[in-house]
């Protein structure tokens, strides 16, 4: 169970409050006024406190816009009329519009945050100019050291927010300080170009300021804040996104060798709750159960609908619906080497299937324990194998994975899938050049299954759209056929084409009198 001290903050915060209204900021940005800034390290840290836990509302919607328009999830209900589920349905086809109320959500909880963030950095002294970061003496008073600590993981959490905006909605609106309203209305869509050199930016200067402590140095009640190791991770990704594979290759090297974290023995213990923040988990955002507020709601939100209490207490939602094709990927012969990942991954009630993975007891709806993971170790060593590329090191990386999966020794001989195996170095299974990649992502895929890893695994290496065009394919005659009105499959797989990108919302074209804001392609 947890004991870190960020995450056990309701009722801290609402003490604190009504002693001093400068921790956090809980009001429209308008109504903020500009002589209360934070001032020393103490309210500075609980104000990032706040931006930790801003981190948990975008979550409620992520999934919607990650996996539920990539091939491990699809909405269950395709007779429902019920607003919610054509909402999913429309996510699901791409025909979702600029008016969808859950982009909405998630654009307006994650510019929230940013905000949080950006007040943080400013009391701190932090500001960004010509693709650099500059660290100054700020309104808050406190030894440099905890300066530094404080402005690296902020910077992390503004650059996480930029870096999935970015990667979902193209340019956005870059803002790296609080403005007011009428400042705002001034600030128009970015390039993506200028989107990476701040989302870089930040990274780096959070990876030059945090101290590099490994894993066992980490002291228990930090656990869960950003490290130079989540930093670098992260910094890895975005270089992997902007074709910067050697820039890459170099920081996951030194979070392999130097963070002290690892794979776990056993792929279940990762997500127990009873092992949370484990050597395995880089970077996660936490949740704590007991009434606080600060539960996690994928337990009823994804147990399976219509269970009652047999899965968990309060009833399942049926949401993030694993796909036919994502089930098949598991292999799980009756004798031999099988997939261990599948019964931690994928339940079974009533013969459906549901996410399971982060389905723990609850005594309150809504108020489960679980964390969710943004950046596992085994996450750092598949993105090493992709910075790779081709190579008996990859493939040896993939293996890794699949052994500490259940994977056996291939025998050379009879058919590669009848049971769980490791890819062999020769003969007609090995790994080539031809198909590595497809193999690395089905990896990426199973292991990192519902964690919101695959849609920007798909646009990061340039398989959107053939492996979506296969996955309606796979599923339309036993899905997506049976739609009201049903949706041909020539339009699933010209929506794709037309609406990679998500919109800007409607909210923010209409409420701008000031400038003329550019639509995505397809809206």
């Amino acid at each position: 169970m947890k004991t870190c001290s960020y995450i056990i903050c309701t009722l801290l915060l609402a003490g604190l409050m009504a002693s001093c209204n400068k921790i956090i900021d809980l009001k429209p940005e308008s109504n903020v006024d500009v002589e209360n800034y934070y001032k020393n390290y103490d309210e500075v840290k609980v104000a990032l406190t706040g931006c930790y836990n801003g981190l948990q509302k975008p979550l409620e919607t992520e999934w919607m816009m990650t996996e539920l328009r990539s091939d491990v999830t699809k909405q269950g209900a395709t007779g429902s009329t019920a607003v919610a589920n054509i909402e999913l349905n429309d996510l699901n086809t791409y025909l979702q519009n600029s008016g969808h109320s859950q982009v909405y959500n998630y654009w307006f909880y994650t510019y929230k945050n940013i905000r949080s963030a950006n007040y943080v950095l400013r009391s701190l002294g932090v500001s960004y100019s010509n693709g650099q970061i500059f660290l100054g003496e700020g309104t808050a008073q406190m030894e440099e050291d905890r300066r530094k600590q404080l402005a690296g993981e902020a910077l992390f959490i503004r650059a996480y927010h930029y870096f999935n905006l970015v990667r979902l909605f193209g340019g956005v609106f870059l803002l790296t300080d609080p403005k007011t309203p009428a400042e705002l209305k001034q600030v128009n869509r970015s390039s993506v170009d200028d989107c990476y050199k701040l989302i870089v930016a930040d990274l780096e200067a959070a990876k030059n300021y945090l101290p590099r402590k490994s894993f066992s140095a980490q002291a228990q009640e930090d656990l869960g804040r950003a490290t130079v190791w989540a930093a670098e991770s992260l910094l890895a990704k975005v270089y992997l996104s902007t074709n910067r594979k050697t820039d890459a290759l170099t920081l996951l090297e030194d979070v392999i060798t130097a963070s002290g974290h690892d794979l776990l023995t056993s792929y279940a213990d990762v997500f127990s709750i009873n092992n949370e923040m484990n050597k395995e988990i880089v970077f996660a955002v936490r949740y704590k159960a007991g009434g606080l507020g600060l539960g996690n709601y994928m337990a009823n939100s994804f147990a399976a609908l219509n269970s009652g209490s047999a899965i968990v207490n309060g009833n399942g939602s049926g949401l993030n619906y694993p796909t036919a094709q994502m089930e098949s990927k598991y292999i799980v012969p009756a004798t031999g080497g099988a997939d261990k990942r599948r019964d931690v991954t994928i339940g079974k009630y009533n013969g459906n299937p549901y996410m399971k993975k982060f389905t723990s007891p609850v005594m309150i709806k809504n108020d489960a324990e679980n964390d969710f993971p943004v950046i596992r170790f085994a996450d750092v060593l598949l993105l090493k194998a992709e910075a790779l590329g081709f190579s008996q090191a990859a493939v040896d990386i993939i293996n890794r994975i699949r052994s500490r999966a259940g994977a056996i020794v291939y025998p050379g001989t009879g058919n590669f899938t009848a049971a769980f195996y490791l890819y062999p170095d020769a003969g007609a299974e090995a790994t080539t050049d031809a198909n590595f990649l497809g193999r690395l992502l089905d990896e990426r895929r199973i292991e990192l299954a519902f964690e919101n890893h695959r849609l920007f695994d798909l646009y990061r290496t340039g398989q959107f759209e053939n492996v979506m065009n296969t996955y309606y394919t796979y599923e339309y005659d036993t899905h997506y056929k049976k739609f009201k009105p049903a949706i041909p499959l020539d339009e699933l797989k010209n929506n794709i084409r037309i609406r990679t990108l998500l919109p800007i919302p409607q909210r923010e074209m209409d409420s701008n009198n000031q400038i003329v804001i550019t639509q995505n392609q397809g809206y």
